[in-house]
């Protein structure tokens, strides 16, 4: 008997086995029949070649346009170069020392696999594999297109040395092989959503004969994934009932009934009906676990004053966790002005009803971090603010009600997690609000997958204008960025400042393997790629250290430049800082360090050099640092990225939108998603191949209802052993672990 247990060796022979374990980690039939293709090729339909991403591994079908041959001017041998087309693009294919033996001919087809690099600003695949269409098989890159049965050719994720076309015809003897698998979905569950059962949906995926075949076999399949998921979210929702919030209800007369009393300003309709929301939320013993999107400046931190003011009432503590030393001592400081002697209890000038404000950091005195560690376990503190320094172990709360996590995309998953435990020894688990101008896209993964509830503050901040994105794309238009430099001076010209942020520092950070950067090639001459570069010639990320003086000396030569970045000494960071608040510089070039915690309303322009080296999240949060005064903003993004690849895509998204959570949905869909099950920390791969949180969110939500209905009656699984193993080979006991905490 042959079934998904079983291992591929005997199945696909050893050479085939071996490869498939080496380079996918695919061991037995069900592993390999869950690798699912990414896409299919239409027979007479070629790939869409406009959205191809720089560093990606694709597999493309397309039209042999033209081939060449040449000898190489700087060492022995040749270059052939293929070029393939489809849609009106072209690609370029290049062989070194490589002789075929008639296959490539103008007007075939085939398939193209192998990475996608740039070379003098257009796309290229280096030596890729290939399957070309013919009649007589009589090359060994020549394959008889009746091998592949149907309408339909599977694309299945692929490594260089795997290529697509080898794996399907592993897929394929194991299809004919394998027995139904036993379909761990209870029937009236199938026949009531109007699905096909596992084998045939395997089949369909794999081997479909028409485009409806694996629509409908991927619509069971991701029914799958997404009940598997909300049925371990659901369990481990229904054991913390056991171990509720605790209430925090209104207090008539209380701190925040004086604090809104006093409040200088009217609070904003978004601010009044998100801090309603959060009131009903603090009300209940079941933990709140919202996030509160929006722009920089629209008035978050008033929102979560009020909330943590709402839990002091009830005679509890609220804790404000936030990234940096810098932004933990501007919250303390905003709170205690916004409080005034209302935050001062204890104090000479102290209201009658007050409570006391505490930083604790790691920078603090030996005397400091004793009174804040004690005004902390006393409960004499109602409100503590600090950083990294807040989650260790000898930081103890007496009664801590609120988690309040400012910039939540600074912070790890366990981070936070760590100090949400901190309940004091109380049989309950603070609520938590998050705040944030930029979620990131686990974050949306959260909201889709229901743990997450969000409120948004959009409403432009009063005074604020706003800020106008545009890309300079250098590559196929370097003039523009002269024209970005002019455009700058013109700012300082009139009376404002400006940003210039590059990724690295320079000096002897080596930044060439950077995450995110993008590959360039810079010779004359097209040679083989160096391979200790994996295949591609890098140029490091532009530096502070270089850009600066490079900018000194000539675009912006007669205005005062200041340099700020992680490496100068604290006394030097914060001389710079006040010079450039105080309009003694004109221009500051910088690293991220000032992504949170700086505020120069004079500020109106902001250039990102490499822009396409940021996260996405990371612009956004960079560009919030101009037009925070009266006059409008703008921010230009500095990219040699090609057109049509995915890193200019995320840069046109951001030049789009100032909307922080429609970002983190066009990231979310440009990063196909990432693995939301934390595979990459716990080092297992994900369970999750097909469900996808944006295009399956109906499904991800109707599989949330059915997973509440059959953990209601049977919470351990015990009458549907089949649902139970599903949700164990999909969302292990640490990934549905790692979903709760975030």
């Amino acid at each position: 008997m042959t079934d998904l247990d079983s291992p591929l060796k005997p199945l696909v022979g050893q050479a085939a086995a071996n490869a498939l374990a080496a380079q996918l980690e695919l061991h037995t039939a069900g592993e390999l029949l869950r690798h699912y293709p990414r896409r299919y090729a239409e027979r007479g339909k070629l790939t869409d070649l406009a959205n191809l991403e720089l560093g990606e591994h694709v597999t493309v079908m397309a039209e042999i346009r033209s081939v060449s041959s040449r000898q190489m001017r700087q060492r022995r041998g040749t270059i052939m170069e293929v070029v393939i087309a489809s849609g009106g693009r072209t690609l370029s294919c290049t062989f070194f020392n490589r002789r075929f033996q008639g296959s490539l001919v103008a007007g075939r087809t085939g398939l193209f696999a192998g990475k996608v690099t740039a070379f003098r600003g257009k796309l290229q695949l280096n030596q890729p594999d290939m399957m070309i269409f013919g009649a007589d098989g009589d090359d060994d890159d020549e394959v008889d297109a009746d091998e592949f049965a149907g309408a339909l050719l599977p694309i299945y994720p692929a490594t260089t040395k795997l290529p697509s076309w080898k794996i399907a015809r592993c897929v394929r003897q194991v299809l004919d092989m394998v027995d139904d698998p036993a379909d761990p979905i209870p029937t009236e569950i199938l026949a009531e959503r109007g699905l096909p059962g596992l084998g045939d949906a395997l089949r369909g995926i794999h081997r479909p004969g028409k485009d409806s075949d694996w629509r409908r076999a991927r619509e069971r399949l991701v029914w799958d994934e997404a009940l598997a998921v909300q049925l371990a979210l659901a369990q481990r929702r229904l054991a913390a009932l056991n171990r509720p919030a605790p209430a925090c209800p209104p207090v008539p007369a209380g701190l925040l009934d004086e604090f809104d009393a006093h409040l200088p300003f009217t609070l904003t309709d978004g601010q009044r009906e998100v801090g309603e929301v959060i009131t009903r939320d603090l009300a209940i013993e079941h933990p709140m676990n919202r996030l509160v999107q929006g722009d920089v400046g629209a008035g978050k931190t008033i929102v979560a004053l009020r909330a943590m003011l709402r839990v002091v009432d009830s005679g509890r503590q609220a804790a404000m966790l936030a990234p940096t030393e810098v932004l933990a001592g501007q919250h303390a400081r905003t709170l205690r002005e916004l409080l005034g002697p209302l935050g001062r209890a204890g104090e000479l000038d102290g209201a009658d009803r007050a409570t006391r404000i505490t930083l604790l950091t790691g920078s603090l005195a030996a005397k400091a971090r004793k009174q804040a560690l004690l005004d902390t376990v006393s409960g004499a503190a109602g409100i503590v603010v600090g950083t990294h320094a807040l989650i260790q172990d000898r930081v103890e709360f007496a009664d801590l009600g609120l988690l309040v996590v400012d910039e939540q995309h600074r912070f790890g998953v366990e981070q936070r997690d760590a100090l949400r435990s901190r309940e004091g020894g109380q049989a309950s688990t603070p609520h938590l609000l998050v705040m944030t101008a930029t979620p990131i896209p686990r974050t949306v993964a959260m909201t889709v997958y229901g743990d997450l509830e969000v409120s948004a503050l959009r409403e432009l901040p009063k005074g604020r204008s706003p800020i106008a994105t545009t890309v300079i794309p250098v590559g196929e238009k370097p003039t523009w960025l002269e024209r970005a430099w002019h455009r700058l001076r013109e700012e300082v010209a009139g009376g404002h400042q400006a940003f210039i942020v590059c990724p690295r520092i320079g000096d002897d950070q080596n930044g060439a393997g950077a995450a995110g950067q993008r590959a360039v090639e810079e010779d004359t001459e097209l040679e083989p790629p160096d391979e200790e570069e994996d295949g591609e010639k890098r140029r490091p990320p532009l530096a502070v250290a270089d850009v600066a003086p490079m900018l000194a000396e000539g675009p912006l030569a007669g205005l005062r430049l200041g340099v700020l970045h992680g490496r100068l000494p604290s006394d030097e960071k914060e001389a710079v800082m006040r010079a450039f608040s105080a309009g003694e510089l004109d221009v500051l070039v910088a690293t991220t360090v000032i992504e949170v915690g700086v505020d120069v309303p004079n500020a109106t322009a902001m250039v990102i050099m490499d822009a396409d080296r940021f996260g996405l999240s990371q612009l956004h949060q960079l560009r919030g640092r101009v037009g925070r005064g009266s006059a409008p903003g703008v921010c230009l993004l500095v990219t040699d990225s090609p057109p049509g690849t995915t890193a200019r895509a995320r840069l046109d998204a951001v030049a789009s939108t100032t909307d922080g959570f429609e970002l983190a949905r066009h990231d979310l869909e440009l990063r196909r998603e990432g693995d939301v099950l934390g595979a990459s920390q716990s080092g297992r791969r994900s369970g999750l191949r097909l469900l996808s949180l944006l295009r399956d969110e109906r499904t991800i939500t109707e599989a949330r209802d059915q997973a509440w209905r059959l953990v209601a009656d049977d919470p351990s699984l015990a009458a549907n052993p089949g649902l139970a193993a599903m949700v164990a080979e999909i969302v292990d006991e640490d990934r549905a672990e790692y979903l709760e905490k975030a």
